[in-house]
């Protein structure tokens, strides 16, 4: 039963990729913690920095999150006037995020963080590694599971 177990574990892609993506994640999160932003909210209002305004399906699709994780995750950086979470005034089923001037200025705050800590991990893991790693990873993302699909 142990090997078996073990074998389980040794194995598991989704136990290998999360615990790498809590060991970044964490390292992200740290790095930009004197803008007072997390990683997945500096993530969040950079996606939106280059798109302005999404509805809440569109950003979730954009961001590979789930609307609920996302409408979570958009709550405090509403409260802190960094987006807005409008109804959309043609489809009011849908809700607009818009990044506001002051989270478009913490966003700017939190990039030089941001390089930094992703040249760290370029240099530490190796360049080539990190880009074939983000390549394989965005792969996962065209495996046809729908994880999200209601």
């Amino acid at each position: 039963m142990a090997d078996t177990q073990t074998n389980l574990v040794a194995t598991c892609n989704n136990l290998a990729l999360r615990k790498a993506a809590r060991y970044l994640s964490a390292t992200y999160d740290k790095a930009l913690a004197p803008t007072g932003l997390r990683a997945t909210q500096f993530s969040i209002l950079q996606k939106l920095s280059t798109c302005e305004e999404a509805t809440i399906t569109t950003l979730a699709e954009l961001i590979a999150m789930d609307r609920t994780t996302l409408a979570t995750n958009l709550k405090p950086l509403a409260r802190e006037g960094l987006v807005t979470v409008e109804p959309s005034p043609t489809d009011r089923r849908a809700r607009i995020v818009t990044i506001t001037p002051d989270g478009l200025a913490r966003m700017k705050t939190a990039l030089p963080l941001w390089r930094t800590v992703q040249a760290q991990f370029e240099e530490n893991f190796g360049a080539e590694k990190a880009a074939s790693l983000r390549a394989s990873l965005e792969d996962v993302l065209h495996t046809g599971f729908q994880p999200w699909a209601e």
